[in-house]
């Protein structure tokens, strides 16, 4: 899985479109128990994600691959694709 659009939203949930059209929520929370994701326990920190696409960061240096977060997350709907011939 690609991730092509990544959004905050409250409560440590990340909403996540995959390249196939899969639309995601993906909720931290059960991860700012671990000392690598502490630093995201502050929401300002948090918010600072970036998508690079197979996987995402923060500035605090944690991450999480895309195959972890397709492992776990909640798809919730799909996104319309215009094929192409």
């Amino acid at each position: 899985m690609k991730i092509l659009e990544l959004r905050v939203e409250p409560n440590w949930v990340l909403s996540v479109v995959a390249d196939d059209g899969r639309i995601g929520r993906f909720d931290m929370s059960p991860y700012l128990q671990y000392e690598a994701f502490e630093a995201l326990r502050d929401q300002n920190e948090f918010m600072k994600v970036a998508n690079g696409g197979y996987f995402i960061e923060w500035n605090c240096g944690a991450d999480l691959s895309a195959d972890t977060i397709e492992a776990r997350w909640q798809i919730v709907g799909a996104e319309a694709r215009q094929r192409t011939a």
